[in-house]
């Protein structure tokens, strides 16, 4: 009985294998493609964009650093495949003025025409304990972060709902899929590209438009050397828990899942775990993947317990550590 309950299993499993292709999106295909890619001079935006260089896209590239523009312009012109490709560098804040981030796509689709995939990874992070952090700290990362994202879309979506094709990629977190001690100005932020994310694909699906959520890992990036001079003590040893990730790496998985239309976008084991336990109700591109979530979810919520117990213990632990030490000051 047991050996035909597992012989059906695996039945089962392999005819899901045969018809997921059947309702999966058509891979996007990158040689001549137009690649925008939001916060593009520097760290994973810059690896994305020179990753989809390589495969024959031309690309905008977005940032505000006009100088840093350039710069990535010359490096990631040595990667090119055609004489033909194009970077172009636009220097424009993509959270401040609607207006404005429109009107800049505009001129960018009018010289390489329409966009087939835009990338949005601009972002920055503040790192402190809640009472720590400045209030308009909380402001800002929210329009970096998360408006940042939503207007170059808003920008776009129309022409790829006309055109029936396009791919929207959101640069999340893994603090976007957990909240972790010195990120409450961070993680909201983060999070709230999974609701954008969510509902925008509901929209956007039946125009063969698809959404990606990234969600990187710590990535060794000029960002996160910045970020990590300011971390709590709790934050670092927490950090520490996972290795960090090459930029390049991170690129590679993120490009590989927007051509293929997946909605979650992970990196390593630990990014695989994540994504099954907070899956939840967000869309599958396939039924192997909504297979994948149904039976490893209850196994990896147990490892994520063990987890969060670990990070518990080591917040705890810094507490009475610094209880003891301003304790010793005061008797001195």
């Amino acid at each position: 009985m047991l050996l035909l309950a597992v012989a059906f299993i695996v039945a089962f499993v392999l005819l899901l294998y045969m018809v997921s292709p059947l309702i999966s999106p058509k891979p996007l295909k990158l040689p001549g493609a137009h690649v925008v890619v939001t916060g593009g001079s520097s760290g994973i935006g810059k690896c994305i964009a020179i990753e989809c260089y390589k495969q024959g896209a031309f690309i905008t590239l977005i940032a505000r650093d006009e100088n840093k523009l350039l710069q990535t312009k010359k490096e990631i012109e040595k990667h090119y495949v055609t004489d033909k490709q194009v970077v172009l560098c636009i220097s424009v804040d993509v959270s401040k003025d609607y207006e404005q981030v429109e009107n800049v796509l505009k001129q960018a689709q009018e010289k390489l025409g329409p966009v087939d995939m835009l990338v949005n990874c601009a972002g920055t992070s503040v790192t402190g304990k809640f009472e720590d952090i400045e209030v308009n700290s909380f402001e800002r990362l929210m329009a970096v972060n998360y408006l940042g994202s939503v207007y170059p879309s808003r920008a776009v979506i129309a022409t790829m709902k006309e055109r029936r094709m396009g791919r929207i990629v959101f640069v999340s977190s893994q603090a976007g899929q957990l909240g972790l001690f010195g990120y409450t100005a961070y993680s909201p932020t983060k999070f709230a590209l999974r609701g954008l994310a969510e509902a925008l694909q509901m929209e956007v699906k039946p125009y063969n438009v698809y959404v990606t959520v990234a969600y990187p890992p710590d990535t060794d990036t000029p960002g996160f050397a910045e970020e990590s001079k300011t971390k709590p003590l709790e934050t670092k040893l927490i950090s520490e828990t996972s290795s960090v990730c090459q930029a390049e790496q991170v690129a590679r998985v993120i490009v590989k899942d927007a051509i293929q239309g997946n909605f979650n976008s992970s990196v390593g084991s630990d990014g695989y775990m994540l994504s099954i336990v907070t899956s939840g109700m967000s869309p599958v591109t396939s039924i192997t993947e909504g297979l994948q979530q149904v039976v490893c979810m209850g196994i990896f919520r147990i490892v994520g317990l063990f987890y969060l117990g670990s990070f518990d213990s080591i917040v705890r632990r810094c507490m009475m550590q610094r209880e003891k030490s301003e304790s010793a000051d005061k008797t001195e």
